[in-house]
């Protein structure tokens, strides 16, 4: 039987190029090899969890809502009617916690919310600021309106409809570092005319708020930006309007 065509000669076999080692074994890139490092880590982790990959997944997302909502927002429902009809009763809605961490202070017309505890009671509340720090704040005018600094305040566009802007009168000076707060509902809100012989004298401190209420998230029908209103728009700064 003819082989020849089934083995190769020796002569054959001796002219072959050698094989190289370098050609034979490579060596692996750094970003692989660090890929592939991450991976078994990730790989060891999830074969400590109890659950596999879809518990770490869910932990993860677990601890970022945390942290969401430990320094950066955080949803409040609104237990009553005291700002109606902006904010009815059983809406949630998102607070900015970091408005006013970086140097920026609430101004006229924002929602906060805050920590009334020692000034309107144990709890936290949702109220709109109409005064700042420095403030001159007056009811009411001949018209039935709020004075800031000296100027009148048309506030129709978010009272609730029927409501006068205060029925109790009140002159007050609003101390730096503090905030005079009235629901929109005036005739159901207890805010800072209710106050005014407490402790603090019904103001609030600006370290107490917890974040400015940005969103009307829940219900989806009542999904809307709070924006400030532009009311407050002329009203003359503290400084002008006492020097």
């Amino acid at each position: 039987m003819d082989t020849e065509a089934q083995q190769p000669t020796e002569r054959d076999r001796s002219s072959q190029p050698p094989v190289s080692a370098d050609v034979s074994q490579e060596t692996p890139e750094p970003e692989a090899a660090e890929g592939r490092s991450r991976f078994a880590l990730v790989a060891r982790v999830t074969r400590w969890v109890p659950g596999g990959r879809v518990s770490l997944t869910l932990l993860i997302c677990l601890l970022f809502l945390l942290v969401l909502n430990a320094f950066v927002v955080q949803p409040f429902q609104i237990p009553s009617g005291s700002m109606e009809n902006g904010l009815r009763i059983g809406d949630r809605v998102l607070v900015d916690k970091l408005a006013y961490r970086f140097g920026a202070e609430p101004r006229r017309g924002d929602v906060v919310v805050f920590d009334g505890t020692g000034y309107f009671g144990n709890s936290d509340y949702i109220k709109r600021v109409v005064g700042v720090g420095g403030d001159h704040v007056v009811c009411c005018d001949k018209e039935g309106r709020i004075k800031v600094n000296g100027r009148s305040v048309d506030e129709s566009a978010f009272l609730h409809p029927g409501d006068p802007a205060s029925t109790v009168d009140f002159d007050v000076d609003v101390p730096q570092g503090t905030l005079f707060v009235l629901g929109d509902h005036r005739s159901r809100s207890s805010d800072s005319r209710d106050h005014l012989g407490s402790p603090g004298g019904g103001m609030i401190p600006v370290d107490r708020v917890v974040g400015r209420a940005d969103w009307i998230v829940w219900p989806y029908a009542h999904l809307t930006r709070l924006s400030r209103p532009g009311a407050y728009a002329r009203v003359p700064a503290a400084e002008r309007a006492h020097g």
